[in-house]
Formats: structure tokens, sequence, C-alpha cells
């Protein structure tokens, strides 16, 4: 089976006053990512406050994708949840839909459980969902989540399940285990989640990158992930992509997002997180929106 590659968008959630999903603003911005380049939309990850949304709302909002026209083998969403009958009632939706892939944080509550208890929670997430079409990206945040998903447990999910674990998202920021990763589980995709690692992790044997500020920059991403697999001078382009992800980040990856998206579209909604995160401002906005200006380039003209 070809692996999973490509540039993936962690899609924002965007909200209304009254803390319900903007449903005309994730959709608008859904179809536009894709249309700046993003090869795929993962709804519902750490970017997306897919901890603060409900199971019923997560299924909703992915049926608003489909029906807006989105190819469901476009949309790997995230079902990871602490209680396995949640995260596998979430993976049989999305399955069902025909979403590319699941996915799926380990269970992170019971952290002392390691490696053997990760292992069973997976196996028993295969065996539940029951059904071939399954296939689990592995998240790995650990300052999040408090628990590794290590490149031992990689290794011996995409040996003992292939075909169904077959990819594994690094965004622990921590390049020695993403290389640990491609090492011990060579069968599966390996995504960094951040394009500052873009390149190494292509050079490596990675497959692309899964990154939060895709959310802003998905053509400047993809213009640097094509010209690497096409052979081209990408060093320009690279210090740019990676000067912009830095900025964002300093800024808060979530409210910075966002604020930026709100003075992009003059709608203040953008502005809007659920709790415990604090609602994003419009002043810091305007200031990230100026410093990435100030960045500059177009990634046509340097690619």
């Amino acid at each position: 089976m070809t692996k999973l590659a490509g540039v993936v968008c962690p899609l924002v959630t965007p909200f209304n006053d009254d803390g319900t999903i903007a449903r005309d603003l994730y959709l608008s911005h859904a179809q536009a990512i894709l249309a700046e380049g993003a090869h795929y939309l993962s709804p519902f990850g750490t970017t997306g406050e897919a901890l603060s949304i409900g199971m019923a709302e997560r299924m909703q909002a992915l049926e608003w994708l489909v029906e807006d026209g989105i190819a469901a083998d476009r949309l790997m969403p995230g079902t990871g949840l602490t209680a396995l009958p949640d995260t596998v009632a979430l993976s049989v939706h999305a399955v069902g839909l025909g979403c590319a892939a699941v996915m799926v944080l380990p269970s992170f509550f019971y952290g002392t459980v390691g490696d053997d208890g990760q292992a069973r929670y997976f196996a028993e997430l295969i065996r539940q969902v029951e059904d071939p079409r399954l296939r689990v990206i592995l998240y790995n945040i650990p300052q999040n989540s408090g628990v590794p998903v290590t490149p031992e447990l990689a290794g011996r999910l995409g040996e003992r399940f292939p075909g169904a674990v077959v990819a594994y998202k690094d965004s622990s920021g921590d390049w020695a285990n993403t290389q640990a990763v491609i090492a011990a589980a060579p069968e599966i995709a390996v995504f960094p989640g951040s394009e500052s690692f873009l390149v190494p992790g292509l050079a490596a044997g990675g497959t692309g990158c899964i990154s939060a500020t895709v959310n802003l920059n998905a053509r400047e991403i993809r213009a640097v992930y094509d010209g690497v697999r096409a052979g081209r001078d990408v060093v320009a382009a690279e210090a740019v992509m990676k000067a912009k992800r830095q900025a964002v980040q300093k800024a808060g990856l979530i409210g910075g997002i966002k604020a930026v998206l709100a003075v992009h579209s003059n709608d203040r909604r953008w502005l809007n997180l659920r709790a415990p995160h604090l609602d994003a401002t419009w002043e810091s906005g305007l200031e990230l929106t100026t410093r990435l200006d100030a960045l500059g380039y177009e990634a046509e003209a340097q690619l």
C-alpha cells in the first residue's frame, strides 16, 4: 500500500459568539486551505481544540465538510479520547464516511501503563472498529498528553497491524525522536508536526508534515514540499517558511492563527476560543500579520 504523504492541515475550529462551531467560517476556511495546496485536512487535532469539543459536535462538523463537497478521502480527523468506547465511536463514524485515516492519541490519563498498555489500547481499537478500511495515524504529543507514543511502540504496532497502523504524527518537537520512529517503523509514514522539520524529514524518509501553520501558510509549505520532491533548491524558501512558523509559534499557535484569520477576514468570530483557552485579540492579530508580511516570499516566485 502506498504510504500517506504530503502537507496536512490540522484545521482550526472557529466558534460563534455563543460558543457553537461557526459552520460558515469552518467550511470556507477548509475549502481555502485545500485550494492553497494542502493535500489533506485533519480536523480535531490539538490546533482544532479537539479536547474542548464534544463527540456529537465533532461528528456533525465532519459531516458538514463532506456535505460541502470535500472528498472524505482528504480528511484525517482526530478521534483519540481517553475512553476507548468514545475513540471507537468517533473512528467508526469517520471510517463510515470514507475518511483517509483517523489520528489517534494514546490513552493519556493512565500514564503509567507503558507501551504494553498503549499497545493493548490500539489493538482493542482496531479489533472493535472491525473494518478493513480503518487507517490509524499514531499521534505523539507528549508535552500535552503526558504520554509518549515511543518509537518502539510505533514499530511494534506497525509490524503487528500492517495496513491498519499506517502513520505517525510527531508533535514532540524532538527531531531525534522523529528519526528514531523512521528507523523503528519503516513500513509506516512519518509526519513531523512542524514544517521546520519538513525538509530534513523528507531527506530522512519521512513523508511530509502535519503542521498548525498550514492554516496560514499552505501555499508556501506546499511549494517547499514540491520543491524537495522535484530536487530543486529550496534553501531560501525553507528559511522564510521556518521564520514564519517561529513567528506564529511565539505568538501562540492556536490564538495566533485565529487572530491572523480574524484580521485577514475582518471577522472577529475567529478570535473566539473555547475554555480553558483565553480568547485571541485583534491587536495580536494586527501585530502578527505585520510580522508575517514583513517576511515576504511568494511561493511561485521562489520555486
